[in-house]
C-alpha cells in the first residue's frame, strides 16, 4: 500500500489565461506527487472538464497511471473527482469523491472544500486503503476557480465597490467603479451561455427572456466579478 501524502487543487480562473486545477489529498491511495489538471473543454450543460496526466508516470496503487477527472455529473446533480481505469480513456473511470451538499447548477466550475461535502466513496477506495475520510481544509486543499458559496442578488465574488444597476432590469443593465473590464458573460439560471460580448458599462438585456441571470465580468488583470441580476 502506498503511503498518502497530500495532493493539492489549485484552479486558475479566467476567460483569457488556462483554468488548471492542482489537488492535494487521499493520502493512501495516490503517489507523492501534485497533479496539474487542464481544463479540456465544456460539456452540454456548460460546465468545466479538467483533467490531468501524471507527472511521473507511476503506477497509483491500482489506478493505473494516476490520471484523474473533474466534472458534472447531470443526472446527479452533483460534481465529481474520478480516476482513470488505467487506459488514459476514461471509459470506465472510479469514483474517488463526490459533492453531496455544495453543488450549484448555475455555475460552470466545482465547489471549494469548504463549500459543501466532498465525500469519499469507500467503495471503491476502500479497497485501497481508503483515502482517509472526506476531504477537509485539515487534510486536502481546493483552490482557484472554484466556489466558495452559493450565489445571492449582490456581487458574489469581487470588489464590493463595483455595483450593477438597475436591478430587476428591462432593458440596460449599467456597471460602475470598474475601469479595466475586458469582456462580460451572462448565464442563466440552467448554467447556459446566453450572452458574451467586450466590456462595455453599458449592456442590452432587452433580448433575454424574464428570469434570473448570472452576469460574470472579466478584468485585463485576471480577475472575475460575478452578480446575479433579475430580468423583466
Amino acid at each position: 500500500m502506498k503511503t498518502l501524502y497530500l495532493l493539492c487543487l489549485a484552479l486558475g480562473s479566467s476567460a483569457f489565461a488556462q483554468q488548471t486545477i492542482t489537488f492535494n489529498g487521499c493520502h493512501n491511495v495516490f503517489d507523492n506527487q501534485n497533479f496539474v489538471f487542464s481544463k479540456t473543454g465544456v460539456d452540454a450543460y456548460n460546465k468545466n472538464i479538467y483533467i490531468t496526466t501524471p507527472v511521473d508516470g507511476q503506477s497509483c496503487s491500482g489506478l493505473g497511471t494516476c490520471e484523474f477527472k473533474i466534472q458534472w455529473n447531470n443526472a446527479l446533480s452533483r460534481w465529481e473527482f474520478l480516476a482513470d481505469e488505467g487506459y488514459g480513456t476514461f471509459a470506465n473511470p472510479n469514483l474517488i469523491y463526490y459533492n453531496s451538499t455544495g453543488n450549484n447548477n448555475f455555475l460552470p466550475n466545482p465547489p471549494s472544500i469548504t463549500f459543501g461535502t466532498w465525500v469519499e466513496n469507500t467503495t471503491f477506495t476502500q479497497t485501497a486503503g481508503g483515502c482517509g475520510g472526506n476531504l477537509t481544509s485539515a487534510n486536502s486543499t481546493m483552490t482557484g476557480d472554484v466556489h466558495s458559496g452559493s450565489l445571492a442578488v449582490s456581487d458574489v465574488k469581487g470588489d464590493s465597490k463595483i455595483q450593477i444597476f438597475p436591478n430587476p432590469v428591462a432593458d440596460m443593465i449599467r456597471i460602475s467603479g470598474i475601469d479595466n473590464g475586458q469582456s462580460v458573460q451572462i448565464y442563466n439560471m440552467a448554467g447556459q451561455l446566453v450572452k458574451s460580448e467586450a466590456f462595455d458599462q453599458k449592456i442590452n438585456v432587452s433580448q433575454l427572456t424574464s428570469g434570473v441571470y448570472l452576469l460574470k465580468i472579466n478584468t485585463k488583470n485576471f480577475q472575475t466579478h460575478e452578480f446575479k441580476f433579475v430580468k423583466k
